[in-house]
């Protein structure tokens, strides 16, 4: 009986013992339970320059680099475009005044043949006062020539050498003795009769020519004797 006892405390201490030993293994082998880490929460951001950062010490900036901070970038001059060069104006044509009457014959209709009467105008005007382009050398004629030229209106002359001029006979075609045996055609520059042909008589820019019909030798127009008929 007695050796019975002691089997079973044996068993017993053998059994805490093994049960002390799993314990032992199993703290060994579970690891440590760690504290939970608290989030560190960074410092807001400084809502306007030069707000100071809690916690942090600020930076001071140098004088010299703070004055270089502060001026302003030098900005690059571009220097300026040379302008364009003007365009050159056109040079304004230069002109005379030409105007062609033959008002005078409305008072010697009756001498006209009827052919002849139809091609008066009512007014005498076979052209009014109307500018026109001078070239270089032009004389009275030339004038004519383009001013009829321009308007469509005939004109008929004749060179004449032994006068060194061209001799107009008829313009409009109204001719020479349509009203008579004084009749005809005469220029005057500028209010004066020249008592030269009209392709002597050189033309400047300004002048007004004026080809008038006389029935009279140029005396019923304010010509007196001092013009020439078709010169």
């Amino acid at each position: 009986m007695k050796r019975k006892k002691q089997l079973f405390v044996l068993a017993v201490l053998a059994a805490l013992a093994v049960l002390a030993c799993a314990c032992s293994l199993q703290k060994a082998q579970t690891p440590p339970e760690t504290a939970p880490v608290e989030e560190q929460q960074l410092p807001a951001e400084p809502s306007a320059p030069g707000d100071a950062i809690p916690g942090d010490a600020a930076e001071e900036t140098p004088p010299e680099q703070a004055a270089e901070a502060a001026a302003p970038a030098p900005v690059e001059e571009t220097p300026d475009e040379a302008p364009a060069p003007a365009e050159p104006e056109e040079k304004a044509a230069s002109t005379c005044t030409v105007s062609i009457s033959c008002a005078v014959l409305l008072e010697h209709l009756d001498q006209l043949e009827a052919g002849t009467r139809e091609l008066v105008p009512g007014d005498g005007v076979l052209l009014a006062p109307t500018a026109v382009e001078i070239q270089e050398g032009d004389s009275a004629f030339d004038l004519l020539q383009r001013a009829c030229r321009e308007a469509g209106i005939h004109m008929e002359y004749q060179d004449t050498p032994g006068y060194g001029s061209a001799y107009v006979e008829g313009i409009g075609n109204l001719y020479e003795f349509d009203g008579g045996a004084l009749s005809g055609w005469m220029y005057r520059v500028n209010g004066t009769f020249p008592n030269k042909g009209c392709s002597a008589v050189a033309a400047a820019p300004g002048d007004r020519v004026e080809w008038v019909y006389t029935c009279d030798l140029g005396r019923d127009v304010g010509g007196g004797d001092s013009g020439q008929l078709g010169a």
